[in-house]
C-alpha cells in the first residue's frame, strides 16, 4: 500500500490535527499494516492496550463498552480505536471485532514513543491535545456539579 494511502486516513483525526505532513507521514510509515479477519478481536474491553488501531476499511462493530445498547454498533472506516494506548498504558473500555476483512493500521506505543523521543515537538503536540481534553472534561464536571447543586437547592425548597 502506498504511503499516501496510509497518510490520508490520519489527516482528519483530531489528535493529529496541526502536525506537519512529515510527522504524519512518519507515523504512517512506522504503523503496522494489519488485516483482521471476520471474528477477530481488534481491541478488547478491560485489556491493557499497546496500540491505537485506525480502521482503514472494512466492517467492524463495537460489541461492548460504555453506553453499549446490546446490539452491535458499526465502527466506521476512519475511526481510531484505543487512541490513548498509543501514548500511555491504558485499559480499553470497549470491545471491537471485525465482521468482515478489516484493513487497519496499528500505531504502537513503542514506535510512537520512539518517534516522540526523536521529535520533541511531536511529544509537545500530544501533551497539548491531552491537556486540552482534560480541561474540557474538567469544565464538563464543574458544569455538572453546578447543575446538581442548583437542583439540590431547588429540591430542598420544595
Amino acid at each position: 500500500m502506498a504511503i499516501d494511502a496510509l497518510v490520508k486516513p490520519l489527516l482528519p483525526l483530531a489528535i493529529f490535527r496541526g502536525l506537519k505532513p512529515l510527522q504524519i507521514t512518519e507515523i504512517a510509515r512506522r504503523a503496522e499494516r494489519i488485516i483482521y479477519r471476520p471474528g477477530d478481536t481488534i481491541i478488547e474491553e478491560d485489556e491493557v492496550g499497546d496500540a491505537a488501531v485506525l480502521i482503514v476499511s472494512g466492517d467492524a462493530v463495537r460489541i461492548s463498552g460504555p453506553d453499549h445498547t446490546g446490539s452491535p454498533e458499526p465502527v466506521m472506516s476512519g475511526a481510531l480505536v484505543g487512541e490513548m494506548a498509543m501514548l500511555v498504558e491504558s485499559v480499553h473500555s470497549s470491545t471491537i471485532v471485525a465482521r468482515g476483512n478489516v484493513k487497519a493500521l496499528r500505531i504502537t506505543r513503542t514506535e510512537m514513543l520512539e518517534q516522540m523521543h526523536e521529535d520533541t515537538s511531536l511529544a509537545e503536540h500530544f501533551v497539548e491535545c491531552i491537556t486540552g481534553r482534560l480541561r474540557s472534561l474538567s469544565e464538563d464536571l464543574k458544569n455538572a456539579d453546578h447543575a446538581f447543586a442548583r437542583w439540590s437547592a431547588s429540591a430542598q425548597l420544595h
